[in-house]
């Protein structure tokens, strides 16, 4: 299970890359190798507003369907349009081609609410 050190984590299993005030999120690899084979995923759409730990979209595997959870509140300001083809993208590169939204966020100190690697990878072992 890989739990890159430059990232952000949530407890619900998504990660967060910053840059400036846009968070880039996707899933973590414990997330997508619980879930299984990824068939689709439910994404909002750019201009839609995002709110700290409320469901954004959902993804659905084979296994199962679970809502995925906004990192941070704000506003969607790109959609990884390429996994509505491609949703198994999630499955082979999480935290590369598979990520899901990037959001402008409002709330600086939300960051300092999610979790280190360290913190993340403590949860999930």
């Amino acid at each position: 299970m890989e739990v890159p050190e430059d990232l952000l984590y949530t407890s619900e299993h998504e990660w967060v890359s910053m840059d400036g005030d846009v968070a880039t999120v996707g899933i973590t690899d414990y997330a997508q190798g619980e879930l299984g084979d990824i068939v689709f995923v439910e994404l909002p759409n750019v201009g839609d507003s995002t709110t700290q730990m409320q469901p954004f979209g959902t993804i659905e595997a084979v296994k199962a369907v679970s809502d995925l959870y906004a990192p941070l509140t704000g506003e969607i300001v790109e959609v990884n349009t390429d996994l509505e083809e491609k949703p198994e993208q999630i499955n082979s590169e999480p935290y590369g081609t598979g990520w899901l939204i990037k959001i402008k966020i409002k709330e600086k100190t939300e960051v300092d609410k999610l979790l280190s690697p360290e913190d993340y990878r403590s949860q999930v072992m």
